[in-house]
């Protein structure tokens, strides 16, 4: 069905929210999350066309304060038309004076990719060609899981997850001793041999001081394609001293808080590559804002979660680099992204074709 986007309107916005279980729970250096915590959003519209987006809460505690902050967005927003640069214009407006961060960030964002979803649908179009782009297969690495846990387990972990369709997955570091990390790294090389790609993430916790001395020792074991987020998100200046006495790259991004953040990121040489989160960047809107950032840098843009949207925007993405894959919202999708040899295919479903399956969100509402 093709309908004439300018005159679409909002009619309203409901959030439900869910707690999904993990197949693979996930140990960080910062925290276990074993149970997905998302907030589906359904825009309904004049059309009536449904647009459909999810956040990700990281836990239960979370849930109410984002799912009352969407509802509250919809209430400004009833009779409006879907416009996504005039809704992010209005709602920003709206939350100046408490701050457009966080999760205030992470509703607006939802309601973005919502929006882009509706326009999509409206003619017919996946979100690449809605963005000018062609759909085209994207390469992706295996996020699941392959956390902080005894060696034996890392090591089946990560044969596992090659099994399932990949050539690249992501290790979680960050042991109290270097020498425990270094272990890890050795065991699971050892394990997947020297074709796959293997990225490593510390979730910001360590130190400067040691994120350089573990980052000097990455270096000499050799065979990492990143180091993800070394020290604490917001250090620009910190991260910019460990990329500049670390020679694996330095990959940040998942915590900028909208292209702004991004942008003084890179005026800091604060990393090597970038990848953005769509909830914390900005939704589909955002991440057009730093896909552009990242071309002009000249720096490679990659994916954090949302893997369904993350598909459909690497491809018009000018310096595309990896999507991040994990399978959380699962669950609650009538049709989940699949990878076929190590590649996530390009989506032909009209907006974001995410569609959920009722009888599992019921199930699962928190």
């Amino acid at each position: 069905m093709v309908v004439k986007a300018s005159k679409i309107t909002i009619r309203s916005l409901s959030a439900r929210p869910v707690m999904v279980p993990m197949k693979l729970p996930l140990q960080t250096a910062t925290g276990a999350v074993e149970q997905a915590a998302l907030v589906l959003i359904d825009l309904e519209t004049s059309a009536g066309i449904a647009g459909r987006a999810y956040l990700f809460a990281i836990g239960r505690p979370h849930l109410k304060p984002i799912v009352a902050l969407v509802e509250a967005m919809g209430e400004m927003l009833a009779g409006d038309a879907v416009a996504p640069f005039d809704i992010e214009k209005k709602l920003r407006a709206k939350y100046t004076l408490l701050g457009v961060h966080n999760i205030v960030l992470f509703a607006m964002s939802g309601i973005d990719m919502a929006a882009w979803d509706v326009l999509g649908q409206s003619l017919g179009q996946p979100l690449t060609t809605l963005l000018g782009g062609t759909p085209r297969a994207v390469r992706a690495y295996n996020s699941k899981g392959l956390g902080i846990m005894p060696l034996p387990k890392l090591v089946r972990q990560a044969k596992q997850l090659l099994d399932e369709g990949f050539d690249a997955v992501k290790l979680r570091l960050g042991r109290a001793d270097a020498a425990e990390d270094m272990a890890a790294l050795r065991a699971v090389q050892k394990a997947i041999g020297d074709k796959p790609t293997l990225m490593v993430d510390f979730n910001q916790g360590l130190s400067v001081a040691e994120a350089i001395r573990r980052g000097r020792m990455i270096d000499a074991e050799g065979g990492v394609l990143w180091i993800e987020e070394p020290v604490r998100a917001d250090d620009f200046a910190g991260c910019a001293k460990v990329a500049r006495e670390v020679a694996t790259p330095i990959q940040i991004g998942e915590n900028f808080m909208g292209p702004e953040q991004m942008a003084q990121a890179l005026a800091a040489g604060a990393c090597d590559y970038v990848m953005p989160d769509l909830q914390r960047i900005g939704g589909v809107t955002g991440w057009m804002r730093a896909a552009a950032l990242a071309q002009g840098a000249g720096v490679e843009m990659s994916s954090h979660l949302f893997s369904e949207a993350s598909a459909q925007l690497l491809p018009v993405t000018p310096t595309a680099h990896w999507l991040e894959y994990v399978d959380w919202a699962d669950p609650v999708l009538c049709e989940p992204l699949r990878i076929v040899e190590g590649h996530a295919p390009p989506s032909l479903r009209p907006g974001l074709g995410l569609q959920w399956d009722e009888k599992a969100v019921k199930k699962y509402l928190a």
